[in-house]
């Protein structure tokens, strides 16, 4: 039984707990309730509650049970408060003052001042509790009877009648036989009673020995059919209605007339009654369970109203913050792939071995000739600005979504222009005889002019395609202006070793301090959000807690618990896109190796360690690799676009790059139906040829419409085309109709 208390314990505190989180106003009814029904739980005693209009004669049947005028009875409505009465060894008075006085007398005098209502049928406000202690066996068995004021007299009496009812595990209601069961008795029996859980009600008519013979035959017809009507919870073989005429059953009691008692159905009642309870001790779970049931489900709705607009609200938050950081995290992977792709571009195009391969032989050619300063700056310095401009983009892209740190300017500096030191002339400058000393050109000879600086010039070219395999043959055969060509190309050479070196030391550098440019910090979250967030998983917390004491008591909820709300982790922190890198070994990276290499100069370096540039021919057409990176360039910047129009509104207007959706959301519904059809007839046509050009059924998906612009553009760009005129000028044609249609089928 012990353990079973301590059950109860619980389950009346998650009550009261889910009472505090209602915020609900002291007095108000659920309030009280949720109070009386925990007081109950907790009672160890069996409470029998006497029910019914005033002047029924419920404090008189109290006294006729109890053997004495213990309780105030009168021909006015006189209880004026609820009345306990339980086990004592002397008659005793116990009133509790709201102030917390305590009155505490012998015998029941002091009822007349404290428990009766005034000249005005008025109770006292300042009375809390009334107990009365009496030497009665049925009481010393741990029951005790609850004298509740008359209903239907004043709405205060009535009130306190309907809290006081809950703390009742069975009800005695008193029924007037010369007026059987009113309209407002049968509402007290369904709103009081039946709707809050409480079954265990027997039915007590009194007032029947005033009746005729036969009236008393009629009455006793219609009693049967209300006992009939209620189902009520009484251990099986009990009647829930009898009969006890309660003044002359306390004139018996109190003359001691046994017979008398008897025929006042007093003796049968009291036997029934004490038969009862005492089955029903035994488990007080079937009696006090169904109206925690009852108690609970309101106590639920009440907590869901609460709860249901702050998660709605706090849904709604979360989901727009998390729709902004998942936009700043796609916009980041987004840049810092096109950041990664330009700087791995500039990083191959830095690499030692690609410079020479590129523009050795050209920038040998221009020392020679002396129009280096002039090949530096018109060749070497565009080619590279390009590249650093398309690298730094991606970081004034970053700066201008997340407006962290403002980026800086990637400058690779040039090294001083080459020096060469002439080897003395010999006397044979003139001899143009050799293989490979045949000029190239008519350009005038760097320093040495004439003929022999147009050979030196031809021999860069010769000895730049020519594979020497030895070198004492090379040295037996060298001629002056050979030797000059090769002082040129080594110059050109240590320039270059120094350029690359350099350069990817500043673009290593450069690519660590992008990290603090192409990331964000996630926004603190606001107070009032944190504190509603906090308010809710109290109020949920209190909710699952009162569904697990519920379960534990074998009580059944419709409700399923809460989950619990993830809390905003994300302040203060920082995101930057981190991509797994795969792990090169210098060996097979020849960037990582040419690193390596120009940490050491060497300033023996030879011609014959030059790798060999691509044969000369027309100059090759852009690969179609090089239009597919322009093609994915272009996807970034429109895709970055699309998410800045998605930052400034969840409903931005649409971006003007083709092809590009307001939203993510637009873009995910438009994929999957058609566009709106236009009004005109000109503007049907035009969006029927749109579909035709792009090889597309009528009123084709956005999603479809893309991917048919993606193919064609990777089929008919120009650049394809740079060295096949008459193609050239068809995919000109072809490019010009296909951006045509994507723009109209994309302004739909």
């Amino acid at each position: 039984m012990q353990q079973q208390y301590e059950g109860y314990k619980n389950l009346a505190d998650s009550l009261k707990s889910a009472s505090d989180l209602l915020t609900l106003e002291r007095k108000s009814q659920l309030n009280q309730d949720i109070i009386t029904i925990c007081n109950n739980l907790l009672n160890p005693s069996f409470r029998i509650a006497v029910f019914g209009p005033f002047n029924h004669g419920k404090s008189t049947l109290l006294n006729a049970m109890l053997g004495n005028r213990t309780l105030p009875i009168d021909l006015i409505p006189t209880t004026g408060a609820s009345i306990t009465v339980k086990y004592g060894s002397d008659v005793q008075t116990r009133i509790m003052l709201v102030d917390g006085t305590e009155v505490y007398r012998n015998g029941t005098e002091v009822l007349q001042q404290f428990a009766i209502l005034d000249g005005n049928r008025q109770m006292r406000k300042d009375v809390a509790s009334v107990e009365v202690f009496c030497p009665h066996p049925f009481l010393e068995t741990g029951v005790e009877f609850l004298d509740l004021p008359g209903t239907n007299d004043r709405d205060e009496q009535d009130n306190l009648v309907r809290e006081q009812l809950l703390s009742a595990d069975l009800v005695i209601q008193l029924l007037d036989a010369r007026k059987l069961m009113t309209l407002g008795e049968r509402e007290n029996l369904r709103d009081w009673l039946l709707d809050r859980g409480i079954k265990t009600v027997i039915f007590v008519a009194n007032f029947l020995n005033l009746l005729e013979p036969d009236e008393q035959k009629q009455v006793q017809n219609r009693l049967l059919f209300v006992a009939e009507s209620f189902r009520a919870e009484l251990p099986p073989g009990f009647s829930n209605l009898y009969r006890v005429d309660a003044l002359p059953a306390l004139r018996a009691r109190l003359k001691g007339d046994v017979a008398a008692a008897n025929s006042s159905g007093l003796a049968a009642f009291e036997t029934a009654l004490q038969n009862i309870v005492g089955i029903l001790q035994l488990n007080r779970s079937n009696v006090r369970l169904p109206k925690v049931q009852a108690i609970a489900s309101q106590i639920q709705l009440s907590l869901k109203a609460k709860i249901d607009p702050i998660a709605l609200e706090i849904k709604s938050f979360d989901d727009k913050k998390n729709s902004k950081i998942e936009i700043k995290q796609k916009a980041a992977n987004l840049i810092y792939k096109g950041f990664t792709t330009s700087i791995g571009e500039l990083r191959d195009w830095l690499a030692l071995p690609k410079l020479l391969t590129k523009y050795q032989a050209d920038a040998a050619v221009a020392l020679a000739e002396n129009k280096f300063k002039d090949w530096q700056t018109n060749t070497l310095k565009k080619d590279l600005n390009q590249l650093q401009l398309s690298a730094v983009k991606w970081l004034y892209q970053a700066y201008e979504f997340f407006q962290e740190e403002r980026p800086q300017d990637l400058l690779i500096p040039f090294p001083s222009e080459p020096q060469v030191i002439l080897p003395p002339k010999p006397n044979n400058t003139d001899d143009l005889s050799e293989p490979g000393s045949i000029a190239v050109g008519g350009g005038i000879g760097w320093l040495l002019g004439g003929p022999v600086g147009a050979a030196v010039v031809g021999s860069i070219s010769y000895l730049l395609n020519k594979n020497i395999q030895k070198q004492d043959e090379q040295l037996a055969k060298e001629s002056y202006h050979q030797e000059v060509a090769k002082l040129c190309i080594t110059a050109i050479e240590d320039y270059f070793s120094s350029f690359s070196s350099q350069g990817l030391s500043i673009l290593a550098e450069y690519e660590r301090q992008a990290e603090k440019v192409i990331c964000f910090e996630f926004s603190q979250e606001a107070v009032e959000v944190t504190n509603k967030r906090e308010s809710l998983q109290q109020l949920q917390n209190g909710f699952n807690r009162l569904l697990q004491e519920l379960e534990k008591v074998k009580i059944l909820s419709n409700h399923q618990p809460y989950k619990e709300i993830p809390k905003y982790t994300n302040t203060n922190k920082k995101y930057s896109p981190q991509p797994e890198r795969v792990r090169i070994s210098p060996e097979k990276d020849p960037v990582i190796k040419q690193q390596q290499e120009n940490t050491v100069k060497n300033s023996g370096r030879r011609v014959e360690s030059v790798s060999p540039p691509p044969s000369p021919k027309a100059s090759p057409s852009p690969r179609k690799e090089e239009v597919e990176a322009k093609f994915r360039d272009w996807e970034l910047n429109e895709e970055i676009a699309q998410m800045k129009a998605e930052m400034r509104s969840p409903k931005a207007c649409r971006e003007t790059s083709p092809g590009s959706q307001t939203s993510k959301q637009q873009n995910s519904t438009q994929s999957n139906k058609a566009p709106t059809q236009p009004k005109s007839q000109t503007e049907k046509d035009k969006i029927t040829r749109a579909y035709g050009i792009l090889g597309l059924q009528a009123y084709a998906s956005q999603a479809e419409v893309k991917q048919a612009y993606r193919t064609l553009v990777k089929k008919w760009h120009p650049d394809l085309f740079v060295n096949q005129p008459q193609l050239l000028k068809q995919a000109q044609e072809k490019m010009h109709l296909v951006n045509d249609a994507y723009t109209i089928l994309s302004d739909k």
